[in-house]
């Protein structure tokens, strides 16, 4: 086999830029991200979390087989692996030949650090539980939990993306549906269901709710604003599409009907990025406008 392009997590299939790669798809199964390494004990039950020691490993067997003589590589992962591959990405780049093309992309894994409808930090309670059960911030970025007063909050990548060296790649929804579900309105915070017609169904949305939406995607383009102006060599590609998950399926990532911005396919801006061809910082204008969308309710689970 040539190793000479190297695929890692991934799924980019059926494109030009990318059809000849070879691919490894690493399953994920730890329940953060490939960050944990501890043991839980409450005198009945016994917990390993070893996702950083799981990572480490397949790494280290993938060398030998190709992977330390790549010249082109490219880490991804979506869902939980997109925010693997914030974690992992310069860790990931350090293994491979200096002189290698590596860069990496996350889908749907740039998971907000917002409040909910009702105002409470839901999600930022359950990341602090998850980092103190799976022992996982001494596997930080060290910059950034030396830098911020919670340590824990390096977890989340608008926290720690400053800090990662490595060419890097945002795609993501704008309504990304498992933040929506999740995040922005989780069940804790819709006790009497109002959100239901809205979560499975966008145009059955009230004014209201809509409006919630608009700001929620203002959110998170004021938080890639940075990384999106000072970042010379990222890569944006933020669509109004109520999706999560857009690289795993050929129908949203290279097809004649695919989501689009400015014309662009999600591969041909991705291609367009690691290439270096041009620029390729696309970011949609706000729902509804975009007709090219595939809005993917329920979502598929990521990997």
């Amino acid at each position: 086999m040539n190793f000479s392009s190297f695929l890692l997590i991934v799924l980019l299939i059926g494109v030009p830029d990318f059809y000849n790669w070879n691919r490894v798809k690493l399953r994920y199964c730890d329940g953060a991200s490939f960050t944990g390494d501890a043991i839980f004990d409450n005198g009945t039950t016994t917990l390993h979390f070893k996702g950083q020691k799981i990572w480490e490993a397949i790494i280290h067997d993938l060398l030998p087989k190709g992977l330390g003589k790549a010249r082109k590589a490219l880490l991804s992962g979506c869902s939980a692996g997109g925010l693997a591959t914030f974690h992992h990405c310069d860790n990931f780049a350090r293994h491979l030949p200096t002189n290698a093309s590596v860069k990496c992309l996350s889908d749907a894994g740039f998971f907000l650090d917002g409040r909910d409808v009702s105002f409470n930090h839901t999600i930022r309670y359950f990341v602090k539980s998850l980092v103190t059960l799976q022992g996982i911030e001494k596997n930080l970025n060290r910059n950034c939990t030396s830098t911020l007063f919670f340590p824990d909050l390096c977890f989340f990548p608008q926290y720690m993306l400053r800090y990662i060296s490595t060419p890097y790649f945002i795609l993501n929804s704008a309504y990304d549906v498992f933040q929506f579900h999740h995040i922005l309105v989780p069940p804790s915070a819709d006790t009497h269901g109002l959100w239901n017609k809205c979560k499975v169904d966008p145009a059955a949305c009230t004014p209201l709710q809509i409006a919630i939406l608009q700001g929620y995607r203002l959110e998170m383009l004021a938080t890639l604003r940075p990384f999106g102006i000072y970042s010379g060599r990222g890569g944006l590609f933020i669509n109004s599409c109520f999706a999560h998950c857009q690289s795993e399926s050929q129908d949203t990532w290279f097809q004649d009907d695919s989501p689009r911005i400015n014309n662009k396919t999600i591969a041909e801006a991705v291609g367009d990025w690691y290439f270096s061809r041009k620029i390729s910082k696309e970011i949609d204008c706000p729902y509804p406008c975009d007709t090219t969308c595939h809005n993917l309710i329920p979502y598929p689970r990521g990997q």
